[in-house]
């Protein structure tokens, strides 16, 4: 088990991380300024190209995410406009772009985009999934302080709270490197390869549109190991757009 001062110092350094600014706080307010404008006069090229610079930089806001996603619809780049529209979501999730997400995909016949109510919880979980990790390290570390202060002075524990703090312990192990939401990418061209095996030589599967959007098992060298309509299988990285 790891030691208790590496966990003193990752409770360290996320909670310093929790106290910094969020990122689209601190936007360059002067060049989104200028991008809004540019978008309202209907200069979306213009306004894309400086939103993704603020992008680039970790500088938005989430609306200028929906912003990014509606220019990409009215380009009918709808790999473009989902991505975005996922960005949006994984900063303020809400089922009216769970909506638009599925009625695009509807239209246009993409696969992978349908959500239920467990999807919405899990992306609210994972929303807060670092606030959490945080409370549970500063109630194991302060613990360990007040075990340690009394041990000094001669008290023992019991055998039932030494086996509840390590079991307590042993979720927050579990929780920072086994719990996986799941990761997802957006197949980003046309007459892409769905393969067997990642390799040229496995046999082919399907061959798949720009769109659609598979969740992402695993990766093996220059493929990502995905699932295919309920079956096992690898498309190259080159042609996936993973998700964040």
């Amino acid at each position: 088990m790891q030691n208790l001062w590496f966990k003193i110092s990752a409770f360290l350094v996320i909670f310093l991380a929790f106290l910094a600014k969020p990122a689209y706080a601190q936007a360059d307010k002067t060049t989104l300024a200028t991008a809004d404008s540019l978008f309202q006069k209907q200069h979306y090229t213009e306004a894309f190209t400086l939103y993704e610079q603020i992008l680039q930089e970790q500088l938005y806001s989430p609306q200028m995410l929906l912003k990014m996603a509606y220019i990409k619809e009215g380009l009918h780049d709808y790999t473009g406009a989902m991505y975005y529209l996922h960005l949006f979501y994984t900063k303020e999730p809400s089922r009216s772009v769970l909506r638009k997400m599925e009625e695009l995909a509807q239209a246009h016949r993409l696969q992978g985009y349908e959500y239920n109510d467990l999807q919405f919880f899990k992306t609210q979980f994972s929303k807060h999934y670092m606030r959490i990790l945080e409370l549970m390290l500063l109630a194991a570390v302060v613990t360990a302080t007040v075990m340690f202060f009394r041990w000094r002075k001669g008290h023992r524990f019991s055998k039932t709270f030494q086996v509840s703090y390590t079991l307590y312990l042993l979720f927050i192990l579990y929780y920072i490197n086994f719990l996986n939401l799941g990761d997802a990418g957006i197949i980003t061209k046309n007459h892409v390869a769905i393969m067997s095996a990642p390799s040229a030589g496995g046999s082919w599967l399907a061959t798949a549109t720009e769109g659609h959007k598979v969740p992402i098992r695993g990766e093996q060298d220059i493929w990502y190991e995905i699932e295919w309509k309920g079956e096992k299988a690898f498309i190259r990285k080159s042609n996936l757009l993973e998700l964040p």
